[in-house]
């Protein structure tokens, strides 16, 4: 394989690590191993605990490393900015301590945006006030992290607000390369109504971090065409295993080789959070799909 393959824990569709459904963290390390992956990422925010000789013996035990740390929050919102910043230097402290050099950031998933998931034209867009905000709030993030080496990715997600085109590019103008790169993912795009080889290509130069997931196209009409919001259309299956959705891989695969991409490749799957039965075969399936055809 070309890529260094990771495991994201949040494909069991939980943003919380204190929910029920979600394992215990030596367990999620146990899965990823299991899935024959080498890597993974932190996320949801909690998920491992912060103490760096804890973890270092685990992932040292499980063969593991950690690629990236992951904050997902309201960005837009005053009133959280204080929280955000604190969050991100307790966790940028501690990447540093294990050796992490990535931070992938996205604005959290919102429910005035989830029920507008791939219709860009009707999405409602943020006050010029808050997107303002946003930007000063992920600049500050950038500045924290950079205090201990590690490097701010933003990611383009679905049913946040920074999810679609205008939105990408307005991000990379008001937040030069000199303070943060860019993290896409491939079904997000897909589900934003971009062509996620041709995007790959465009954002090529800010392109620092990968996510693939794949996308049902029937489960996705389906939840578009009826407004369903995006948790919604997760927990009945919009995101499949790789290669069973609409995500071209053959030609993301083609463009990974052109532009000389030679990072970390995260897999992702959202799903019911309590639906536990198939996570283990469909990280098998995934990885394996990425085997066989040399990633």
């Amino acid at each position: 394989m070309r890529n260094l393959i990771a495991y994201a824990p949040y494909r069991r569709g939980i943003e919380s690590a204190t929910n029920s459904h979600f394992p215990s963290w030596m367990g999620g390390l146990s899965e990823a191993r299991q899935a024959g992956f080498v890597g993974i990422e932190l996320e949801p925010y909690g998920f491992l605990p912060l103490d760096a000789d804890t973890v270092n013996m685990a992932l040292y035990l499980k063969e593991l490393e950690v690629c990236a740390g992951t904050i997902s929050e309201p960005l837009s919102m005053r009133s959280k900015q204080a929280e955000i910043l604190e969050k991100t230097e307790r966790l940028c402290a501690f990447l540093q301590q294990i050796g992490t050099g990535i931070l992938v950031v996205n604005d959290r998933v919102n429910d005035e945006r989830s029920y507008y998931a791939g219709l860009s034209d009707e999405a409602p867009r943020l006050s010029e006030a808050r997107w303002v905000h946003m930007m000063e709030t992920i600049s500050k993030m950038s500045t924290i992290a950079g205090q201990y080496h590690i490097r701010v990715v933003v990611l383009p997600h679905v049913g946040g607000y920074i999810e679609y085109e205008d939105e990408i590019e307005r991000m990379l103008q008001d937040l030069p390369r000199t303070n943060v790169g860019l993290c896409l993912d491939t079904g997000h795009l897909y589900y934003a109504g971009m062509d996620p080889a041709q995007s790959l290509i465009r954002y090529a130069e800010r392109l620092e971090h990968l996510h693939f997931s794949d996308i049902d196209i029937a489960k996705q009409y389906n939840a578009v065409q009826n407004r369903i919001g995006y948790w919604q259309a997760c927990t009945e299956g919009v995101m499949c295993p790789l290669g069973e959705g609409g995500v071209l891989f053959g030609e993301v695969y083609k463009v990974l080789d052109d532009i000389g991409y030679k990072g970390w490749i995260a897999i992702e799957q959202r799903r019911e959070p309590c639906d536990t039965s198939t996570i283990l075969s469909d990280l098998k399936k995934s990885r394996q799909y990425l085997v066989d055809r040399d990633f």
